[in-house]
């Protein structure tokens, strides 16, 4: 295959590449779901255990961005083709502007604005793409990472589902958050 220009390409910024996900990436995917302390906070539960072919057909589910799956599956990777991570845009509702988005980031690439950076480019290409106007998420309160980087992106805090999820053998917060266009599109100039 010819060697592809990026130089152009609009799903990068000058950290990461967003990219379609493939059959071939559901080892790495497969490789995060024994990260139970990172999926417990993603999930808000332990999931069973991984199984191989389960993972293999999830990967196709997602791979050939269907409309009708709801969701949008990227995999984040470095400008030098190392895979990160994995990234989806979810509960899109054409129809309020809103929309949500999951992301998981390998354990030996966090904490170096990988997850940041691919956020920026999905936040664009909703608002400014898709004329989506909010983006909704929400962290259990030992994220501090996640809600960290969401405050950072310009994030508001919305409120608190006080002992929403039992995890671990507990009841935890659920921290709510929000962007607008409005709040994503001040906060670039700002920067």
């Amino acid at each position: 295959m010819k060697e592809i220009c990026y130089d152009n390409y609009y799903w990068q910024n000058d950290l990461v590449r967003l990219r379609a996900m493939q059959p071939e990436d559901w080892d790495n995917h497969f490789t995060d779901l024994y990260d139970s302390i990172a999926r417990r906070r993603l999930q808000y539960e332990i999931e069973l255990p991984p199984t191989i072919v389960a993972e293999k057909e999830n990967t196709e589910k997602f791979s050939n961005f269907d409309p009708a799956s709801g969701r949008l599956m990227f995999v984040i990777e470095t400008l030098d083709g190392i895979s990160v991570g994995s990234f989806n845009m979810n509960s899109i509702d054409e129809k309020n502007g809103t929309f949500s988005i999951g992301m998981q980031i390998g354990s030996e690439y966090r904490s170096k604005g990988y997850g940041t950076a691919a956020m920026r480019i999905l936040l664009r290409y909703a608002f400014f793409e898709r004329r989506l106007n909010k983006y909704y998420g929400s962290v259990i309160e030992d994220n501090i990472a996640s809600a960290t980087m969401l405050k950072k992106l310009g994030c508001v805090q919305e409120g608190i589902r006080r002992q929403q999820i039992y995890t671990d053998g507990r009841y935890c917060d659920e921290i709510l958050f929000g962007l607008t266009k409005e709040d994503f599109t001040k906060n670039k100039k700002d920067k």
